[in-house]
């Protein structure tokens, strides 16, 4: 979206490069069937609701492949915001597992994932899967993630951002920051951004980092 994007681009971070795209149009359930841009389809916001595997995959699939014609050298990240931070979740565990969800190997060497107002997809199988493979155990406890949850947040719960963090440390994704924004609803503050901005210069190893 133009306004992410143009958020983004406002951030004083060195040598970076945003890839912002605009998630397809799909009928979604819990607006009634009503057609819009969503990365998968819901149901309903909570770890009791079915998650989409198809379009799932699908999204994390697209995302990827925007990310694998960057050059061998670049360090790559996910991020996202709402259902865009879902993905990025998402995507982080396709990375420890080395597969997506329908089997497909996951292509691209992930070095960071930032999830802002988010929630982890698939948080109840997650565990089980990292620990029976050695390979997903040691990439799930290299790759860092920061996630970011306001505690008025209405339409994704805290407590269910605070769960999928607790889900993704379980897990073996032992570099992981979680932090909580007193009053904040489903948006993001320029104190929230300038966070994320530091982390990101610290893990990617920007120039300039101060975290």
């Amino acid at each position: 979206m133009h306004s992410w994007s143009q958020q983004l681009e406002n951030l004083p971070l060195p040598n970076i490069k945003w890839i912002c795209p605009t998630a397809p149009t799909r009928p979604v359930a819990m607006l009634g069937g009503f057609t819009c841009t969503a990365w998968f389809d819901v149901g309903e916001i909570s770890e009791d609701s079915p998650d989409d595997w198809e379009g799932l995959d699908a999204s994390a699939a697209h995302v990827a492949n925007l990310l694998s014609t960057e050059p061998a050298d670049v360090k790559v990240a996910v991020g996202g915001f709402s259902m865009g931070a879902a993905t990025a979740l998402y995507s982080a565990t396709c990375a420890a597992l080395g597969q997506y969800g329908n089997g497909n190997a996951y292509p691209i060497n992930l070095r960071a994932v930032v999830g802002l107002s988010g929630w982890l997809p698939g948080s109840r199988s997650l565990r089980s899967k990292v620990e029976g493979s050695h390979e997903a155990a040691r990439r799930a406890a290299s790759l860092p993630l920061f996630l970011c949850h306001g505690t008025s947040d209405d339409v994704v719960p805290y407590s269910y951002g605070e769960k999928s963090a607790h889900c993704l440390n379980a897990a073996g994704f032992r570099h992981l920051t979680f932090k909580s924004y007193e009053g904040l609803g489903h948006y993001t503050v320029p104190g929230e951004m300038d966070e994320a901005r530091n982390w990101l210069t610290a893990r990617l190893g920007l120039e300039g980092s101060r975290y």
